[in-house]
């Protein structure tokens, strides 16, 4: 499974949203349940899923699923 794919299902899952919903595009705006508390749910969630420890500092970083992705990939997660 593509990163993008198993992103979308973390994402759909923790905001409770359509997967059909999130795109390769999608940002936090393009979705209401990404508000702050949403984000920080999706946080633990990306830590969960791929075995990631995120420092808080990176949280405002990533707020899109390209900037998520590109994360991912800089800590060769894919």
């Amino acid at each position: 499974m593509s990163i993008f794919r198993q992103l979308q299902d973390v994402i759909a899952t923790t905001l409770k949203v359509r997967p059909e919903k999130i795109t390769e595009t999608t940002i936090n705006e393009d979705l209401a349940a990404w508000d702050s508390l949403g984000h920080v749910n999706l946080m633990m969630a990306l830590e969960q899923t791929f075995d990631v420890f995120l420092d808080v500092e990176d949280f405002p970083l990533l707020i899109s699923v390209p900037a998520i992705i590109q994360y991912l990939q800089d800590h060769d997660i894919n």
